[in-house]
Parts: C-alpha cells; sequence; structure tokens
C-alpha cells in the first residue's frame, strides 16, 4: 500500500473535481466543464493502481480502467453507463474538433454529483482522508 501516492493522484483528482464544480456554478461551457470532470473520474480510478503500487494503466476509457479495478469497488450498470459517456468527454489533442458536442446542462449536472460520490467512496475504500487531499 502507498498512501503518499494515494494522496498524490486524489489530490490531482480534488484539482479536476473542484475546477468543474467551480466552472459549474459559474454557468461556464459545458464542453470545457466536461473535460475536467472526465479528468476527475480518471485520475481518482487511477488512484487504486496508485494505492496498490501498481502500474498506472495508460489509457483514458474509464469502462476500460474499471475492469482492472473491479475487485476494488463496484458500478451498478446506470454508474457505467455514465462512465461510458464521461469517456466521450476526453480530448486527444490541445484543440477539440469543431463539431464537439456541448453536453447538456443536466447531463453535467448528473456527471459532476456521480464524480463527487466516486471521490469521496474511494477516499473511504483507500482510508484517505478527504481533506489532506482537498488542497
Amino acid at each position: 500500500m502507498n498512501k503518499t501516492a494515494t494522496k498524490e493522484w486524489l489530490n490531482k483528482a480534488w484539482h479536476h473535481l473542484s475546477s468543474g464544480k467551480l466552472l459549474y456554478e459559474a454557468n461556464h461551457y459545458t464542453d470545457v466543464i466536461a473535460i475536467d470532470l472526465h479528468y476527475a473520474v480518471e485520475v481518482t480510478l487511477k488512484s487504486f493502481f496508485a494505492y496498490k503500487n501498481k502500474k498506472i494503466i495508460k489509457t483514458h476509457d474509464l469502462i476500460e480502467l474499471y475492469s482492472y479495478i473491479k475487485d476494488e469497488i463496484h458500478f451498478n450498470s446506470d454508474e457505467l453507463k455514465l462512465m461510458d459517456i464521461i469517456t466521450t468527454y476526453h480530448i486527444r489533442g490541445s484543440y477539440p474538433p469543431r463539431d464537439r458536442r456541448m453536453p447538456p446542462n443536466k447531463e453535467i449536472k448528473e456527471v459532476l454529483e456521480f464524480a463527487e460520490k466516486l471521490f469521496a467512496e474511494v477516499c473511504e475504500i483507500l482510508d484517505i482522508n478527504e481533506s489532506e487531499v482537498m488542497r
């Protein structure tokens, strides 16, 4: 178990999550919020690898990541569908394509709530005090 590395990963997840939340509350562009929320969920999931000193899987596909950590955390079918949607938020390059969709505000709210719940749950599972990584 590597709590130091886990805290580093969860700290980065918190940065993306809190950024997404601030942007959502400011009624900012949902495509930009979506990118932060994708990274918040991705990095939160990758904290399981850090905890066990395992090689961090180099993928942005949340369903693929989940396939490696199924023994650590469980998602129901609705949550898996949502993670599939969140995976589409990832952009490959610095500049998003012109045809990138603007996720509806309702969808972003649902993803934000999921990301917040996931963050808290992972901190609990890994026995990490949230206040230690929320900085």
